[in-house]
């Protein structure tokens, strides 16, 4: 990128500040950094559903990135588990928040593999109120090159403060919340709020854990050491799962889990 077009690029964003085309305005000034195909800006707060701050989908992948993602799904994305907890703001890839078999897992499988990306970097800022917006760019032809990456991250403390200027009452979007828990305990009560009713009371609170778990990505050795058990008694936590859910496959796991997220909305 020429100075001149940093200079035009920087100063339309800060002329956009608090105008509902700042989103545009960054995502164009970072596609001169580094090209991507598509961006989204989510607000996240605890465990409530997604904010769709701004996005650039053409009408047919804004359905699936967007619409049936808030549907429920983003309960299993390891970007809004890791706005959850919270992580320290900076610029992620995917891969580095995703449990150690996310991409074998039936989220990835059934769900990720339909938005068609070949790699989804993200830019965590942190808000007032353990409030969290997350800028995504996405590609579909290749990942991102280390060098690009670098270029990106250089821009964070710039997207940052932008960010934090613009949608600095995001809070208030997501209604009244008196709860002081941490963003974990929270992501921990939803979740287990929605586990708690999947399996029609079938299943032990040991077996949801599991499979919780598994359907976030994770192998039986990451579930052994997070539930402080062998990973022979996950896959037989596991078997039992399957068998009184009279199910075979993962993949039927994942479809009960939606639709018991359907039942609760």
């Amino acid at each position: 990128m020429t100075q001149a077009s940093w200079v035009a690029l920087t100063g339309a964003v800060v002329a956009a500040l608090e105008t509902p085309d700042l989103p545009r305005s960054l995502a164009e000034l970072l596609r001169h950094v580094a090209p991507f195909t598509y961006t989204v800006m989510f607000g996240y707060c605890g465990t409530a559903c997604p904010i769709d701050l701004h996005d650039d989908f053409p009408l047919g992948k804004r359905q699936i990135f967007v619409t049936d993602y808030q549907a429920g799904p983003y309960l299993l994305d390891p970007f809004y588990q890791a706005a959850a907890l919270p992580v320290t703001p900076g610029l992620y890839r995917l891969r580095d928040v995703a449990p150690d078999r996310f991409y074998q897992g039936e989220y990835f499988r059934n769900y990720y593999v339909q938005t068609g990306l070949a790699e989804e970097i993200g830019y965590f800022v942190d808000l007032p109120q353990k409030t969290m917006v997350v800028l995504s760019l996405m590609r579909t032809e290749r990942p991102f090159s280390q060098k690009e990456f670098a270029a990106l991250k250089a821009m964070f403390p710039l997207v940052a403060e932008v960010a934090r200027r613009q949608w600095a009452g995001l809070t208030r979007e997501f209604g009244d919340d008196d709860d002081k828990t941490t963003g974990q305990e929270r992501l921990q009560r939803r979740v287990a709020y929605v586990f708690g009713r999947f399996g029609d009371g079938i299943l032990t609170p040991r077996e949801r854990e599991v499979a919780e778990f598994t359907l976030k990505g994770h192998s039986a050795e990451s579930v052994g050491q997070l539930l402080a058990i062998s990973p022979g008694t996950v896959r037989i936590h596991r078997r039992n799962i399957y068998s009184k859910l009279r199910i075979n496959s993962q993949g039927e796991l994942f479809s009960r889990f939606l639709d018991t997220l359907v039942e609760l909305r």
